[in-house]
């Protein structure tokens, strides 16, 4: 079982370099391609656009093996970093950027599925942390490297090693991960059965507001910690090893609490100390020290509500579990492109690149308070969930 968990990982390890590297080269691309660091951030929103769109297309993918699935996607993520690595202009990056982002959503659903059928009962929600640590561990070492490579070569380089890494998730599944059962036909529109429910419109609504409020701040936190904490360019790498150790430790924490408690208890009471560090943020990143542990508090609780959410939804969504797994994907990237584009407007108007934080603490406050009726009104009763 381990060693399929890890096929799959290797997948999120390659998703999570795509995605977050663009946060800590922003500057340099913006510089080599004579743009600004908020146009640069349009290329965060063509991603989680991309996203979106390709996540809904598993309602048309129910009656195939969840391993061929696996390895479609794995496929894309090569192919769209490929483009990427060799696009000319903005433009094209900005399409690029789009189709890297097409497998995300869908290979984050398809595999918090498959992660918990390979998993022993009782521990689902360990089993899709597991499956999550790939993307975690990208920050940790893989985007720091691709920030590395891009200070010494360039980005097109750290791009070309994303691309390199769906190749390996691609054989890793092959041969790896076994064939698991599929899910039961109930029909195209019989998919749409469990939206007649509120609990996953709670748990879409908690990710979506939580996401965004945090991207807010994250989206732009190479330009802050320059700019503001008063670090070098240069210190990005090192910078984003820390931001990718928060991570980390925010999803093996949440998914081991995961195991003890409600994910959404957890998810929520997460959220709300997400509030208190966006808050300290704004008041205090300009102290170098005290930016570099907020840095890691906020990365932790950026990522500390996935794995227990992901592994929720697939519970209540029965009978339409990839749709239901894919949109909390979308949620959580329709939050990230909303996010960016909010954090932009709020630098280019010129109140800061700390402003974003505190724009962000209204949005997690209604994330938390979603979050906590899920548990209040579904999850109080012990053992209601399973």
């Amino acid at each position: 079982m381990k060693k399929a968990l890890f096929a799959l990982a290797l997948g999120t390890f390659a998703l999570g370099i795509a995605e977050f590297v663009m946060m800590g080269i922003l500057g340099n691309l913006s510089t080599d391609l004579g743009i600004t660091v908020s146009k640069a951030g349009g290329l965060i929103t063509a991603y989680a656009t991309g996203v979106c769109a390709g996540a809904p297309c598993l309602l048309f993918a129910r009656k195939l093996p969840l391993k061929r699935i696996m390895l479609i996607l794995a496929a894309l993520i090569a192919i769209g970093n490929s483009l990427m690595m060799i696009a000319p202009n903005y433009g094209l990056m900005w399409v690029a950027r789009f189709i890297s982002g097409l497998p995300h959503g869908a290979y984050f659903g398809v595999g918090a599925i498959v992660a918990r059928r390979l998993s022993v009962p009782g521990k689902e929600a360990a089993s899709v942390s597991f499956f999550i640590a790939g993307m975690t561990i990208a920050t940790l070492v893989g985007v720091p490297l691709a920030t590395f490579i891009t200070d010494t070569f360039s980005w097109r380089v750290a791009f070309g090693v994303v691309a390199m890494s769906g190749l390996c998730a691609l054989a890793s599944i092959r041969f790896w991960v076994p064939q698991v059962k599929g899910l039961e036909d109930v029909g195209f529109l019989g998919q749409f059965n469990f939206l007649k429910t509120l609990p996953p419109w709670l748990i879409f609504g908690g990710v979506l507001f939580g996401q965004i409020g945090l991207y807010c701040w994250y989206s732009y936190i190479d330009p802050q910690m320059v700019h503001v904490s008063g670090f070098k360019v240069s210190d990005m790498s090192w910078i984003m090893v820390l931001a990718g150790l928060g991570m980390f430790i925010g999803n093996i924490v949440c998914g081991q609490l995961a195991t003890h408690y409600k994910p959404s208890i957890v998810a929520s009471a997460v959220q709300a100390l997400g509030m208190v560090v966006l808050l300290l943020i704004y008041f205090f990143a300009y102290i170098p020290f005290v930016a570099i542990l907020l840095m890691i508090a906020g990365t932790a609780i950026l990522f500390g509500p996935g794995s227990p959410l992901q592994s929720s939804i697939v519970v209540y969504s029965r009978g339409g579990e990839m749709l239901g797994a894919a949109l909390i994907q979308i949620a959580y990237n329709a939050g990230n492109a909303i996010a960016a584009h909010i954090g932009g407007t709020v630098i280019a108007k010129g109140y800061g690149y700390t402003a974003p934080a505190l724009v962000g603490i209204p949005l997690v406050l209604i994330g938390c308070v979603l979050l906590y009726i899920l548990y209040r009104r579904y999850e109080h009763v012990k053992n209601r969930l399973s």
